[in-house]
C-alpha cells in the first residue's frame, strides 16, 4: 500500500487554496484486497464519504481522498485499518467501515502499515475471527476477560448480547467451562404470550431466536444442535433458573431491563463455582408493568462497584448495525430528554 508514491507516514498532500483543504492519494498494492476493500459497487468507499464529509475517487487500485485535511487523514485511516485486516486473512462488512471510520474519528492519524492498526481485542473462535469493532467493544471485551461478573448496558445493534454469546463460545472451546447457560425474561412487549400456538418450548423460542442466531454464527450449525441436545448449550427462559447452581458454566443473562429486581438477584445467586456471568440489556426498552422496577438498574447500582465486577456503558456511538440506526438512537435519546422531569 502505498502513499502518494511514497512509503506510509510520509504522504504529500495536495493543498487547495483552502488551508483546510486537502487531498491524499493512496495506493493498495493487492488488486483482489483492494476490490474487496472497496465493497461492492464501492459501497464502503460510499460509506466512508457519508461519515466524513469527504468525496474518494477510486481507480483501480488507488483512491484519491479530498476534504479537509482532517477528515481527508481520517479517512486514509480508516482505509488502511480495513486494508489490514484483509491482509491478515479477514472479511470486512459494512459494520467494519464502521468501526473504523469511528475509531479513526477517535484517535489522530498515526497509524503505520502492518499490523491491526486500531489495535482491538480479537480473538479467533473455530468457525470465524471475532474483534471489536468499536472503542466502546474493545472495553467490553476486554472487561469481560478480566472479570467473573460483567453487565453491559446501552441500545440495540452494540453488540452486547453477540459478544457475550462469543465470549462465552470461546471459553466453551477453550474447555473452561462445560457448559453455557442463557437466558432471557419472557416479557411481552405489547403482545399476549398465551396467544402464541404450541406447547411451552414453542411458545418460549421466539423470545430466545436472537440468542440461537448468534450461535449459528459463531459455531457450526451440527455442532450446535449437538451441544443443545446434550445439555452443553442450555436456553431457557428465567423462571427455570430458579433453585439451580450454575457450575463450570458461561451464564448469560439477556435483555435484563425486563427483570424484576427479585429476578435479577435470584439469577445473581446463581453463580457457582469456576463459572462467570454475563447480563445485558437496554434501560431504555423496558417492558414491565407500569410502576414496576427494573432490576437491572438495581443491580448495576448496587453491586456495580464491587470486586471482580465490571460495567461496561455504551451508546449510539457503538452502534455496528447500519449506520441509521445510531441517529435513529440518538433521535429517540433527544426526544426522550426534552420530556418534562427528565433526567439530564
Amino acid at each position: 500500500m502505498r502513499q502518494s508514491g511514497s512509503d506510509i507516514g510520509h504522504k504529500k498532500p495536495w493543498e487547495s487554496g483552502r488551508d483546510d483543504t486537502a487531498q491524499i492519494a493512496v495506493t493498495f498494492e493487492d488488486n483482489q484486497l483492494a476490490m474487496r476493500l472497496f465493497g461492492r459497487h464501492s459501497e464502503h468507499l460510499a460509506l466512508i464519504e457519508r461519515r466524513l464529509d469527504v468525496v474518494i475517487d477510486q481507480r483501480g487500485n488507488q483512491v484519491n481522498i479530498e476534504g479537509s485535511r482532517e477528515a481527508s487523514d481520517q479517512a486514509r485511516l480508516a482505509l488502511e485499518s480495513l486494508y489490514a485486516q484483509l491482509r491478515n486473512g479477514h472479511d470486512i462488512s459494512s459494520g467494519d467501515v464502521e468501526g473504523a471510520v469511528r475509531h479513526a474519528l477517535s484517535r489522530p492519524a498515526t497509524a503505520e502499515e502492518g499490523g491491526d492498526p486500531t489495535g482491538f481485542e480479537q480473538f479467533r473462535l473455530r468457525k470465524r475471527l471475532v474483534r471489536a469493532r468499536t472503542p466502546g467493544q474493545d472495553a467490553y471485551l476486554k472487561a469481560l476477560r478480566k472479570n467473573t461478573l460483567a453487565f453491559a448496558t446501552g441500545p440495540a445493534g452494540t453488540g452486547k448480547t453477540w459478544l457475550a454469546v462469543a465470549h462465552a463460545v470461546q471459553l466453551f472451546e477453550r474447555r473452561e467451562v462445560d457448559r453455557i447457560v442463557l437466558s432471557r425474561p419472557a416479557v411481552e412487549a405489547g403482545e399476549r404470550l398465551g396467544f402464541l400456538p404450541g406447547d411451552m418450548r414453542e411458545k418460549v423460542d421466539p423470545y430466545l431466536r436472537p440468542i440461537y442466531d448468534a450461535f449459528y454464527e459463531l459455531m457450526d450449525r451440527g455442532m450446535v444442535e449437538r451441544a443443545l441436545q446434550s445439555g452443553e448449550i442450555e436456553i431457557a427462559p428465567l423462571a427455570f433458573m430458579r433453585g439451580r447452581t450454575l457450575s463450570n458454566a458461561a451464564c448469560i443473562l439477556d435483555e435484563a431491563q425486563n427483570t424484576t429486581p427479585m429476578q435479577m438477584k435470584m439469577f445473581l445467586t446463581r453463580l457457582g463455582e469456576h463459572s462467570r456471568m454475563i447480563v445485558t440489556g437496554d434501560p431504555s426498552q423496558v417492558d414491565l408493568p407500569a410502576g414496576q422496577a427494573s432490576g437491572l438498574a438495581e443491580a448495576v447500582r448496587l453491586i456495580g462497584q464491587l470486586e471482580d465486577v465490571a460495567v461496561c456503558e455504551f451508546s449510539a456511538a457503538d452502534v455496528v448495525r447500519h449506520e441509521l440506526v445510531s441517529r435513529i438512537v440518538n433521535a429517540y435519546d433527544a426526544a426522550e430528554k426534552k420530556k418534562p422531569g427528565a433526567k439530564p
